[in-house]
């Protein structure tokens, strides 16, 4: 392979990866128009990200058995023409009845980029490549949270939040056009492979009933959803309490987001003198005591904007070292069902951070108490389940430092 063929393929792939972040985080600084244009509350618009979460949390577990019976190629075919599909329903958006359940739809369709990209990064580079790639793919992945909210708040700002997804549209069909006429099929379709419920929810038991897989799984997943109730509240709490603009909030939602890449790169120092299950007990404690302090700091008024912002920032900086290494300890007894408990991870995590950001939905408070009362509880729950369920791991499997990456 040339270096522009490798050059070129990991672009595609990039920005397959990207799609998904970009739909979340680009209409953030947007809340605010929407509501106003349908008659609604930013409260109501957050339930819109909600379903977006939804979304990805059920097309994790579908597109994977279809891209192992039917290529690669043909799914994703499918899911991007959804997106920009729903894209358009969007756009066309007369109520938030009907942008919630067009966001759904959207999310299912980009689950098919995301996965796709994951496993065409198997079956097209050599096996001693792969770390480099995904490095590459996760670089993507950190720079979307970065770049989109504020490319978000210029277009609402200068051409009204419908334009948002129009951009999102014009991405999505300039994907399907490269993936079309310029990306390989890079797996052969399989017609043994069974799409029987019986046998995938039997592989589904046998990797949730391991107590290494559910302790890690499902304390990393609830720490790891006070991001997304960040995610959700934060238009709310920073355009409606603080009374920022939408550039403004842009370019917040941008610095807080360096403490969680930070952290993640961090990590990567910190595995090579510590053990994960060291990393997660230090970093969860802090989140915990970080947390509450946020929550009642809010509740009596403690915190300013600078106050407010530090506090988030140093709660997803602990995000970001529990995150990797929780995710690597939950996959490390399956070398032989990687794929299987990926998928159940990623909706795990996808599944209770859509509850986490319909919480704050539910809240009409002008104020960031809400937020912060979500991520203390989610943190504090983790932190129990994380004791509790150590208790039951009789073997416990060492995670390979190298596996250790964030799964967001």
């Amino acid at each position: 392979m040339t270096k522009q063929r490798y050059f070129f393929l990991v672009l595609i792939l990039g920005t397959l990866t990207a799609l998904g972040p970009f739909s979340i985080d680009m209409y953030l600084p947007a809340f605010q128009d929407i509501a106003k244009a349908l008659n609604t509350t930013t409260s109501t618009v957050d339930l819109s990200l909600s379903s977006y979460f939804i979304g990805l949390a059920v097309g994790q577990m579908i597109y994977g058995p279809l891209m192992d019976r039917f290529g690669r190629k043909r799914p994703l075919y499918v899911g991007l023409s959804l997106y920009i599909i729903a894209s358009i329903g969007c756009f066309l958006s007369a109520s938030v009845q009907m942008l919630i359940v067009m966001r759904l739809f959207q999310a299912i369709g980009s689950c098919a980029a995301s996965v796709a990209a994951v496993a065409m990064v198997r079956d097209l580079f050599p096996v001693e490549d792969n770390a480099k790639v995904f490095a590459l793919l996760f670089l993507v992945l950190g720079a979307s949270p970065l770049l989109a909210p504020t490319a978000g708040s210029y277009l609402a700002d200068s051409l009204g939040w419908q334009s948002v997804f129009i951009v999102l549209l014009s991405i999505a069909v300039l994907i399907l056009v490269a993936v079309i006429f310029t990306l390989p099929e890079s797996y052969k379709p399989d017609p043994s492979y069974s799409l029987k419920p019986g046998p995938i929810v039997s592989s589904f038991l046998f990797v949730i009933r391991n107590p290494q897989f559910y302790t890690y799984a499902i304390a990393g997943s609830i720490g790891f959803s006070g991001l997304f109730a960040y995610v959700a509240g934060s238009p709310l709490v920073f355009m409606d309490v603080f009374d920022l603009s939408k550039k403004e909030y842009g370019w917040v939602f941008a610095g807080i987001s360096v403490g969680f890449i930070g952290s993640n790169q961090l990590n990567t120092l910190l595995i090579k003198r510590f053990k994960s299950e060291q990393v997660i007990n230090a970093a969860l404690i802090v989140q915990v005591v970080m947390s509450a302090v946020f929550v009642i700091g809010a509740s009596n008024g403690w915190f300013n904007l600078a106050g407010t912002i530090t506090m988030i920032f140093l709660i997803l900086s602990c995000v970001g070292l529990t995150n990797p290494n929780t995710a690597a300890l939950s996959m490390a007894p399956f070398p032989k069902n990687a794929g299987v408990a990926s998928a159940l991870l990623g909706t795990m995590q996808l599944g209770l951070g859509a509850a986490a950001s319909a919480c704050v939905g539910f809240f009409s408070s002008r104020s960031a108490t809400p937020l912060a009362a979500i991520m203390a509880g989610s943190s504090v729950i983790a932190l129990m389940i994380l004791l509790i369920g150590r208790r039951n791991i009789k073997e416990a499997v060492h995670a390979d430092p190298s596996a250790a990456v964030s799964t967001h």
